[in-house]
């Protein structure tokens, strides 16, 4: 009996530690809004290796697979091999062990190209973002609200919300949004217009001030994956 017991537990250490080993953590990245003159691609430094990376503005970046365990993220403008070659203003982000899907999220911090960037790390593990939801992100100073689909929205200023599905199948929903502006008790329209629901995937919703303009925007990147990694 305990001979057997052993085995027993020692295939499960085995599968643990296999399962712990071939564990894939996945990243997206996106430069929300960048600077048509700012770069392209940086070099992703995780703490043993830099890869290249492209800074997409309009869409979600490919799948970028990282090591796993607790790390520290940072973006540079050419790759490194030794940390102790890391430039002190590097922007930098940490990533929990139990972190194994996630966005990076890059903002500039004007619209000057020499200015430096933020990094911001966003935890997509199915637990936290599952399949179908929508990613909500308030990045004004006004309350936002309205219809999104079979969801209603209450966004508060600088605040997320994880929304569940908008509709059930691959099809149109209607969108309606207000937002509030300066402190004033009245709704302002900001968006009303129908989107697609594709139940395969998840997205990820922004709202953010632009230079100039009075009304917010609204940003939606859809993240579909063609096999997508289990979780």
């Amino acid at each position: 009996m305990f001979f057997w017991v052993s085995l027993l537990c020692c295939l499960l250490s085995l599968t643990t530690a296999y399962a712990e080993k071939t564990a894939v953590r996945t990243c997206r990245v996106l430069f929300l809004n960048g600077p048509d003159s700012a770069p392209d691609t940086l070099h992703l430094f995780d703490g043993a290796r830099s890869q290249e990376v492209d800074l997409p503005r309009m869409n979600l970046s490919k799948v970028y697979e990282l090591p796993a365990g607790p790390l520290t993220l940072r973006l540079l403008d050419k790759p490194v091999t030794d940390p102790k070659d890391l430039p002190a203003s590097a922007p930098s982000a940490s990533v929990t062990e139990t972190m194994l899907d996630l966005y990076l999220l890059v903002t500039s911090v004007s619209t000057d190209p020499s200015s430096p960037l933020r990094i911001q790390v966003i935890n997509a593990n199915s637990d936290q973002l599952r399949t179908g939801q929508m990613l909500w992100f308030n990045l004004t100073p006004q309350d936002i609200g309205g219809i999104v689909g079979t969801q209603k929205l209450m966004l508060r200023a600088q605040s997320r919300q994880v929304m569940d599905p908008p509709a059930n199948n691959n099809e149109e929903y209607e969108v309606n949004l207000n937002y509030r502006r300066d402190g004033s008790e009245s709704l302002y329209p900001l968006c009303e217009t129908k989107w697609r629901h594709d139940p395969r995937g998840r997205n990820l919703a922004f709202v953010i001030n632009e230079n100039g303009a009075r009304t917010p925007r609204v940003m939606v990147f859809p993240d579909y994956r063609e096999k997508p990694e289990s979780r």
